[in-house]
């Protein structure tokens, strides 16, 4: 045997390559701290607000038309346009002749 023969046997153990149960637990080990990790993050996220805006933030109003900055709208009066531009739903008691009432107003 030469000394080049030693010097390649030093160099080259026999299980190279071959992974020890030392390796395996700590492929466990981190495997199971991911699936933990996973999970934690999973029911923080279900705890979150659909929405971080705040309720009771002030809301913008644009007006529609140019008198609407000068004349304040009364509180309802959208409503009140609404109901007026809709058709009627709901007819009104009938009269014997046939007619149906006026509405209220």
């Amino acid at each position: 045997m030469t000394a080049l023969d030693l010097v390649l046997a030093v160099q080259q153990p026999e299980d190279v390559g071959k992974s020890g149960p030392l390796g395996a637990l700590l492929t466990l080990i981190l495997l199971l701290a991911a699936f933990l990790l996973v999970k934690s993050m999973s029911k923080h996220l279900k705890r979150l607000p659909a929405s971080f805006d705040e309720p009771d933030a002030p809301q913008v109003v644009v007006p529609d038309t140019p008198a609407d900055l000068v004349e304040p709208r009364q509180p309802g009066q959208d409503l009140l346009d609404t109901l007026r531009r809709a058709p009627r739903a709901i007819e009104g008691p009938k009269r014997d002749d046939g007619r149906t009432d006026p509405p209220a107003g």
